[in-house]
């Protein structure tokens, strides 16, 4: 619904839009405008190489600038990015460095912690020392962060594939269905606090915070995008002092990983410790009710307005 919501909205605008579906083959398609959601059912389309031209049934067309309304692999890793950038195409969001450090939370918390911004304890297991010596990974993680932690894969977003241990053996289990999707995974000590986001824009430009409020349990896969259970609160309440802060950071993190037109930085706050930085997401959820849209619309951009400066952004770029 992401991408409805931004063709949409940059129709609005006055910008001729071409919906573009992905299919899980890699086949690109033209999707019907009028279909809610977009749909892979179209006449197959394909980007020509250096060119920049998009060909299909009614032969080439000129593309200004795309707009990858993409999440994850592929889509948010610099891959796509990368095929932008030789077909010399100009592009919102981050650029193939940006992206691609900025996906890997591995890579992301060794460069925040070069940068000395605040980030929590967390171990890296990459798959063939833990298939090797499983039990000496597990006792080593458990004697230097404790219990409870985190186990996630390194390269996915969304929550997919990241489970909380309380003990050796879900820690072990964690580890295993983290590896899954990835093959390096990343272990955290759970960092009790308020999840608190800002929305970045380049610049580079902080909106106000806002707060997620996970009614139970933490902030799983289901409770972003299916259960009732959540409550996005925008702006979020923080003292002026407290919120000049964060912003601070999160411009500081924005740059830190040279991410460029946006990103969404969240941290974690607690009351002695203050803001710990959690991870950066450079193609955040994006529709009208998603959190950076909803912090934009509150520092006063609409959602139309917007969409319309990350085109600005890209074609400046």
């Amino acid at each position: 619904m992401s991408a409805v919501s931004v063709a949409a909205a940059l129709g609005e605008r006055g910008h001729l839009v071409l919906p573009i579906g992905i299919d899980k083959s890699g086949g690109w398609h033209l999707a019907d405008p009028d279909a809610r959601p977009f749909a892979t059912a179209g006449p197959l389309v394909s980007l020509s190489v250096p060119e920049g031209h998009l060909l299909g049934p009614q032969g080439a067309v000129d593309v200004d600038v795309a707009f990858p309304v993409l999440h994850g692999p592929y889509g948010e890793d610099g891959t796509i990015q990368g095929l932008f950038e030789i077909a010399g195409i100009p592009y919102v969001g981050s650029g193939v460095l940006g992206s691609a450090v900025s996906m890997d939370k591995d890579v992301a918390k060794r460069l925040f912690r070069g940068a000395g911004l605040p980030i929590g304890d967390f171990r890296l297991v990459r798959a063939a020392a833990f298939h090797d010596d499983p039990g000496g990974v597990i006792g080593e993680i458990g004697s230097d962060l404790g219990y409870p932690v985190f186990a996630k894969p390194a390269n996915l977003g969304s929550s997919v594939g990241i489970s909380r241990a309380s003990d050796e053996g879900e820690l072990k289990d964690a580890i295993q269905e983290a590896l899954e999707h990835d093959s390096k995974v990343l272990v955290e000590a759970e960092m009790p606090g308020r999840e608190i986001e800002v929305a970045v824009l380049e610049g580079p430009r902080a909106s106000v915070p806002g707060e997620i409020v996970v009614r139970s349990g933490w902030y799983t896969y289901s409770a972003k995008y299916e259960e009732e259970g959540t409550e996005l609160i925008v702006p979020a309440s923080l003292s002026e002092a407290a919120a000049a802060v964060v912003q601070h950071l999160a411009c500081d993190a924005f740059e830190t990983l040279e991410c460029t037109g946006l990103a969404r930085v969240d941290f974690f706050y607690q009351g002695g410790r203050g803001f710990i930085l959690n991870e950066v997401n450079t193609m955040p959820g994006f529709t009208p009710k998603s959190m950076f849209p909803m912090m934009w619309a509150a520092s006063g951009m609409p959602y139309p307005d917007l969409c319309d400066e990350l085109v600005r952004l890209a074609m400046a770029r």
